[in-house]
């Protein structure tokens, strides 16, 4: 009797245990289902709508503010970090040597005008002379070689004056450059933007082509997103994208549009390209940088420096 209940315990042991398995079989494949229906519904809604990137950053095209004549600093209006609007004056290079150089340019235009009144008189005399010796020719008055003379007169006094009114234009070159330079000694800001890189001192002596400073035009920043090559197989220009900036955080979202690619990627014009036909290879995935532009309202809402980090992230089913 007690053999026949410990195998009816057994037996039951052996059935719940086998239930339990079965149970847990179930719930393990429903798990992998939900995950790979997840999965599948992750990447039709979302991986495969976006491509994204963390290694982007700002930039802008800086302008570069340099001296157009030699001479000495008399003012340096900004700082570093200083806003400027276009126009505004950056630095002011002492004149002196402009306003010399222009008053020598009026009197040599001046003296050559002179030049081109009095051979224009000469020219009036010489033809005045010439018509005279003409008319006497026929009556043997005026030899042949005589008029041979006043004739070559005419011709010199013509040739004069020709030369006296290149005089004038040369004169009047360089009038116009004096007044350039005068002008060059005020240098302005080409653009709207926030001072740089100032180098230029008070007192400095500095030369045509010298860097003085750089203005960069912050309300036109714009990304240069890094993104791996397979991951570029359908970004378009004109689709719409977000960023994060680290400055601000997740709560400030950009907007921006791609704007176009790179001609290459960063290691084909690195200082030293690698030079895969040599030696052992392997093969790395490359970066090609996308340049997306910013909204400017955005960017006067929260303004950027350039070489920021941010995070990229492009809708490829949205287009501007």
């Amino acid at each position: 009797m007690s053999q026949t209940i410990e195998a009816s315990t057994l037996n039951e042991s052996s059935g719940n245990n086998r239930k339990r398995r079965i149970l847990l079989f179930s719930i393990l494949a429903l798990a992998i289902a939900v995950a790979g229906g997840g999965g599948w519904a992750y990447w039709e809604l979302v991986a495969s709508r976006y491509v994204s990137t963390d290694n982007a950053y700002t930039a802008a095209e800086v302008a570069t503010v340099t001296a157009e004549i030699d001479g000495k600093v008399a003012e340096v209006r900004v700082v570093d970090s200083q806003t400027v609007k276009r126009g505004d004056i950056l630095v002011v290079i002492d004149d002196t040597d402009a306003k010399l150089a222009l008053r020598q340019a009026e009197a040599d235009l001046g003296r050559a005008r002179a030049q081109v009144a009095a051979a224009t008189a000469d020219l009036e005399r010489s033809g005045i002379d010439l018509k005279r010796r003409e008319a006497l020719v026929g009556s043997g008055s005026v030899s042949g070689d005589e008029l041979t003379k006043v004739k070559n007169g005419a011709s010199n006094a013509r040739a004069a004056l020709d030369a006296a009114h290149a005089a004038v234009a040369l004169a009047q070159a360089r009038l116009d450059k004096a007044r350039v330079d005068l002008g060059r000694t005020v240098i302005r800001s080409p653009v709207d933007g926030v001072i740089a890189r100032r180098q230029v001192q008070l007192g400095q002596r500095v030369q045509p082509s010298m860097p003085l400073l750089s203005v960069v035009p912050v309300r036109d920043m714009y990304v240069n997103a890094n993104f791996k090559e397979v991951q570029l197989t359908d970004v378009r220009p004109g689709q719409k994208v977000e960023l994060v900036s680290d400055l601000y955080g997740d709560k400030v979202v950009f907007h921006g549009i791609v704007d176009g690619f790179n001609g290459g990627t960063g290691a084909a014009f690195a200082l030293i390209p690698a030079q895969n036909a040599t030696g052992n290879w392997i093969k790395v995935v490359q970066r090609l940088p996308v340049r997306i532009r910013l909204d400017p309202a955005e960017l006067e809402t929260h303004p950027l420096r350039v070489g920021l980090s941010m995070t990229a992230k492009v809708d490829l089913r949205r287009q501007s």
